[in-house]
């Protein structure tokens, strides 16, 4: 997260004092995102910094393993998982670290996931505007 991204102040308590740990695929993803916004030098340097401070968790052969079954028991009850997230949650899930993420949606529902997020239920959400818009009650 950037410095003054208003969810560091949701997470910090969750991390406070507590050993980081991402994902080599969410290294990917941050570094993809600062070359497309073609952020400079400094800010690359920041996020370096950043990275330095968390532990990086590789893949390796039981954690292919643990994303193809994940994949397939996911699959098997028709909820599709960006193949990017999967790897992800399979990393958590391999090494039995509980994952952190503000996309709930993301992460919900998949085996043996430890998911930790303030984000809103949009879900419940959604659902109570479906039924006001029909002219249900509203709950």
């Amino acid at each position: 997260m950037k410095p003054n991204d208003t969810r560091n102040a949701i997470y910090a308590k969750r991390v406070a004092g507590k050993l980081v740990a991402v994902s080599f695929i969410t290294v990917g993803e941050l570094l993809f995102g600062a070359k497309k916004r073609k952020w400079g030098a400094a800010k690359i340097a920041e996020l370096e910094r950043r990275l330095r401070g968390a532990v990086v968790v590789p893949y390796d052969r039981e954690l292919c393993d643990t994303y193809a079954r994940l994949k397939a028991e996911t699959r098997a009850v028709g909820k599709v998982v960006d193949d990017n997230d999967m790897w992800i949650a399979a990393s958590a899930v391999r090494h039995n670290i509980p994952l952190i993420s503000h996309n709930r949606d993301h992460f919900t529902d998949i085996p043996g996931l430890v998911l930790i997020s303030d984000a809103p239920v949009i879900k419940e959400i959604s659902s109570q505007m479906v039924l006001s818009a029909t002219g249900g009650e509203e709950i």
